[in-house]
């Protein structure tokens, strides 16, 4: 959006959009409380008179049909469609529907296909595209990030931003090559909005899919990047204290070494910590010669 002339009402619309932004707000107050009592109040004598003179059903105990969210404006009508599947969903339902999903698929491209199909994440509704995977689905380690950011959600990749360039960087100052000798995810596939940090339910209903694929991938060695990813595949809290320590990963088929380390969007923030995980490196490295 040009910051140099006035937008244009669809650029900015679509601006919101990508900001996460779904409420609009105006200058006056409103108690909508106070105007849903009233509403309801106001149809209450209506109610009462069709139920006395038996001229139809009982309002009282007909069904009550589950909200659905309107549409933002400028909102593609399969985006809004794909909103309101996700808020028709209960977190639990989700969660459990995941992990059939997840348990049905035999390879990753089924993974792939299932993620495509579930509709139990709200954060697909906002979201351009599936960021599923990156890299050798073969090779001996698997890096699992926190969620895609912008440039991913654009491309559909992993890590190919700012925070991208640099972890190939810091792959390739220990002879590792993004293509062929890592393999790339993250634990959840779709752009939180406002590249906000995942909440907890998202987390849990789309746990089942990264653990399928850690899973189906069967790497030697997993690196969990950021604090997310390492609190949820890991049970690690407080990156910087837990981070470059060698862990155990039950896969459900083996166990492998794990280990977290410090996410690249951070030390382009904070470029003092590179020294930390400069050590986390040279620790996968040690690790991977020692077991060829």
């Amino acid at each position: 959006m040009s910051l140099t002339a006035a937008p244009e009402p669809a650029e900015l619309v679509a601006w919101y959009a990508e900001m996460g932004i779904t409420e609009a707000l105006d200058e006056a107050t409103h108690d909508h409380f106070a105007q849903a009592s009233d509403a309801q109040a106001a149809s209450a004598p209506a109610a009462l008179t069709h139920d006395r003179i038996g001229t139809g059903p009982s309002v009282g105990n007909a069904p009550r049909p589950r909200p659905t969210l309107p549409p933002r404006p400028g909102q593609a009508p399969a985006v809004a469609a794909r909103s309101n599947a996700a808020a028709a969903t209960a977190p639990d339902d989700a969660a459990i529907s995941a992990k059939v999903l997840a348990a049905e698929a035999a390879t990753l491209n089924d993974l792939k296909e299932a993620l495509a199909r579930f509709e139990g994440c709200a954060l697909k509704a906002t979201a351009k595209n599936l960021v599923f995977a990156d890299g050798n689905p073969e090779a001996r380690v698997m890096i699992v990030g926190e969620a895609p950011g912008a440039d991913e959600d654009r491309v559909g990749l992993p890590f190919v931003g700012r925070s991208g360039q640099l972890l190939d960087r810091m792959l390739a100052a220990i002879g590792l090559n993004r293509q062929s000798d890592v393999y790339i995810a993250n634990l959840l596939p779709w752009r939180p909005p406002g590249n906000r940090t995942p909440t907890p339910q998202e987390v849990s209903i789309c746990l089942p899919f990264i653990q399928r694929q850690i899973q189906l991938a069967d790497p030697d060695i997993l690196v969990c990047v950021g604090g997310p990813s390492a609190q949820g595949l890991l049970g690690l809290t407080g990156i910087l204290a837990s981070r470059g320590k060698w862990l155990e990963y039950d896969t459900g088929a083996r166990r492998i070494r794990a280990m977290a380390t410090l996410h690249p969007a951070y030390l382009l923030r904070q470029p003092l910590q590179k020294r930390l995980a400069w050590r986390d490196m040279r620790a996968l490295k040690a690790a991977l010669d020692a077991a060829p």
